[in-house]
């Protein structure tokens, strides 16, 4: 790795440490220099602003869960254990990654174009991933599912739906059985059989 991409890296590593606990608001880029040893005008020769800095932690971290995803779904062999596999990979990964997290639901944040951008993205690829998922579920005879991409956005808006409670919450294993419990429900419904 090149020396300017190894301080790029570095940039990033602290920023995103900084970013995680002071948000992107409070951060300054004087915050960053200084967890750096540097002056503040040397990151301008990496980065043009504080902004460019933050779209490059986060779509970082988007990277970092969609690859997360990407192998929690390979380790599994059933279209059911994919989807539990995807949500419970996600919401960990949402709980570990402030940046992430915060960039989907702080509103403060929808005036930034390249924040609006990585959403939409990043939307694609969630509906895209769980119509893959319910794809082979329906041809291999697991799922009866009608519209595909309808389900999967509403499985999607359901997923957003726990958002804030499972991120806020500590209890792992809570989190992890509220996600077995709206699978159950979106497997089988609420109607009595």
């Amino acid at each position: 790795m090149k020396k300017r991409q190894k301080l790029e890296e570095k940039i990033l590593e602290e920023a995103q440490k900084i970013f995680s606990r002071f948000g992107f608001k409070k951060t300054t880029m004087d915050d960053i220099a200084q967890a750096l040893f540097k002056a503040k005008s040397s990151l301008y020769h990496y980065f043009g602003s504080k902004e460019e800095i933050y779209k490059a932690v986060v779509e970082k971290e988007a990277t970092a869960v969609r690859k997360e995803i990407g192998q929690a779904l390979a380790a599994q062999d059933s279209p059911v254990k994919k989807l539990e596999a995807y949500v419970v990979t996600r919401m960990r990964a949402l709980h570990r990654l402030a940046n992430f997290y915060h960039a989907f639901r702080s509103e403060y944040l929808d005036a930034y174009g390249f924040i609006q951008k990585i959403r939409q993205d990043y939307d694609r690829y969630e509906v895209q991933t769980i119509k893959a998922i319910l794809t082979e579920g329906v041809e291999r005879g697991f799922f009866s599912v009608e519209d595909l991409e309808l389900t999967a956005v509403a499985i999607i808006t359901a997923i957003k739906g726990f958002e804030y409670p499972w991120a806020v919450a500590s209890d792992l294993r809570k989190i992890e059985r509220d996600i077995r419990t709206l699978l159950h429900v979106l497997f089988y419904g609420i109607m009595k059989r």
